[in-house]
């Protein structure tokens, strides 16, 4: 008999039993219910989502691997002892002679779930190895108690992310029936060639060019955020844009479903957990210290973050018309904006990904540990703050999470197509194998090249008289690569349309 109760040794069978069937039925059930969404997202042709599920499924992976880690390192844990005086710095709570409504609240809940389990890890964490004015350095229920919180974060995270793009998904849907009437409109190449366009009378410049100076454009962009964030005058001119810049060649080109394929594959890359992310976590437990008010200062982080995101992608609309404004006054034909990595933060459109990945973490992080709290040790515990930070917090996360799905999300699908670059999902699924492919083929033949010239190069320094059996020799191999050579500057350019033309005409060879 052990201290922490009855071992397996005098435990009935069927009990065991029954505990293992239970546990094991509910992991096939959840095995199943990811595989069967993954066999359904690859019927639909859903690569992008698909990818974002096998992140999901990576997540749970190192989940499961923490909490082993956790079980089996925990007595482990139990039996490092500190000196009680370096214990009792730092506390999320003001220690007290007694603390019964805590312990109390805790084995309540425990034991309506799992009767005796909080009996259990209280008096595992009682018992203590530890000489006199020593401590251990984490108790057993302390750990039960990281562990659970560690679970609830990842899966607050999965949960907020999907909501974010589920709700920012129907807010870009409606753009779809944009992309239609623009598709629709019979265009007359002549009198397109030939119409003049006031560059100021236009929707998309007007009421943005007017700005006296810089901090003014700052200061509207801010603003437009909070409304009609993305209109159709500002979808039809940075499509158009996109068009012109990178597949000018296929003038209905569907600009809608290229943006949605972006963002799925940009979703598989938010949903996960990277190590920065994990140091954060780590960071917000090390300064949750009682009178700080950590958590109430950090729910401001991603807040300020959003609205900056969200005031960067504006003034990068504000920046792209102010470029056709200043250099025309009227314009032949339909007004295009030119797409330029130079608006963007370091020259960076990616980074604005890497912030919005910051933001929804830190929000989902500040939700997870307030639910976490109350769940585990009350509304009341001194460990969730006074009612004056707690409902500020409440309010700021429900404003991120709605505002980041209604505006963020929108701007940024949009916005940041605005590059000097596109994206690979520019291409249909079958093409972007086929450019892979390709890509690995000519790395691979520059190295022969490089051999190829490198031998030539030997060759002509030590006999003069082989110098021509070495240049016919290479004659092949040059000529092939200089036609690789070609459809890799052909892509350097972003000559979409070219490119995949080259790869059908490759196929059907």
């Amino acid at each position: 008999m052990a201290e922490g109760g009855t071992t397996l040794e005098y435990t009935p069978t069927w009990v065991v039993a029954v505990v293992c069937s239970v546990i094991v039925l509910i992991s096939l059930s959840v095995e199943r219910i990811i595989h069967f969404l993954g066999k359904y997202l690859k019927k639909k042709n859903q690569k992008p989502l698909f990818e974002a599920l096998q992140k999901i499924k990576e997540e749970l992976m190192l989940l499961g691997f923490i909490s082993l880690l956790l079980t089996v390192l925990q007595n482990r844990i139990a039996k490092i002892c500190i000196p009680e005086k370096l214990a009792s710095k730092w506390l999320p709570c003001e220690k007290k002679e007694e603390s019964s409504s805590t312990t109390a609240h805790f084995q309540t809940l425990l034991d309506s779930f799992i009767p005796g389990t909080a009996r259990r890890l209280l008096a595992e964490a009682s018992a203590s190895t530890c000489a006199t004015g020593k401590v251990p350095l984490l108790s057993t229920t302390a750990l039960h108690h990281l562990h659970i919180f560690i679970f609830v974060l990842a899966v607050v995270h999965v949960a907020f992310c999907a909501l974010t793009i589920l709700l920012g998904g129907a807010k870009i849907h409606q753009w779809r029936y944009w992309e239609e009437w623009i598709v629709k409109r019979n265009y007359d190449t002549e009198r397109v060639i030939t119409k003049f366009t006031q560059v100021q009378d236009h929707e998309f410049i007007r009421g943005r060019f007017s700005m006296n100076s810089a901090l003014v454009g700052w200061w509207l962009s801010f603003f437009k955020q909070f409304y009609a964030s993305v209109t159709k005058a500002d979808y039809e001119a940075l499509r158009l844009g996109f068009i012109m810049t990178h597949c000018k060649g296929n003038p209905k080109f569907n600009f809608y479903k290229y943006m949605i394929r972006a963002l799925e594959a940009d979703f598989k890359k938010v949903v996960g957990i990277s190590w920065y992310l994990w140091l954060f976590v780590v960071i917000f437990l090390l300064l949750n210290i009682s009178g700080w008010h950590a958590y109430f200062w950090i729910s401001f982080v991603p807040f300020i973050l959003l609205l900056a995101v969200g005031t960067k992608l504006e003034h990068v609309i504000c920046q792209l018309a102010h470029e056709v404004a200043e250099k025309h006054i009227a314009i032949a034909g339909d007004l295009v904006v030119r797409p330029s990595d130079d608006h963007f933060w370091f020259n960076r459109p990616k980074l604005v990904l890497l912030l919005i990945h910051i933001i929804m973490f830190q929000n989902s992080f500040e939700l997870a540990f307030f639910f976490w709290i109350w769940v585990q040790y009350g509304f009341d515990s001194c460990i969730m703050g006074e009612i004056g930070y707690v409902i500020p917090r409440l309010v700021i996360g429900a404003f991120i999470q709605f505002f980041s799905s209604y505006s963020t999300l929108p701007l940024y699908a949009i916005v940041t197509q605005m590059g000097s670059s596109f994206k690979k999902e520019i291409f249909q699924e079958h093409i972007q194998e086929g450019l892979v492919g390709w890509a690995k083929h000519a790395k691979k033949t520059k190295g022969f090249r490089k051999a190829a010239n490198g031998s030539s190069a030997q060759g002509s320094t030590t006999t003069h008289g082989s110098g021509h059996e070495v240049h016919k020799e290479t004659t092949p191999l040059a000529v092939e690569l200089t036609e690789i050579g070609e459809t890799e500057s052909a892509m350097e350019e972003g000559n979409a349309g070219g490119i995949a033309r080259e790869q059908i005409s490759h196929g059907h060879k």
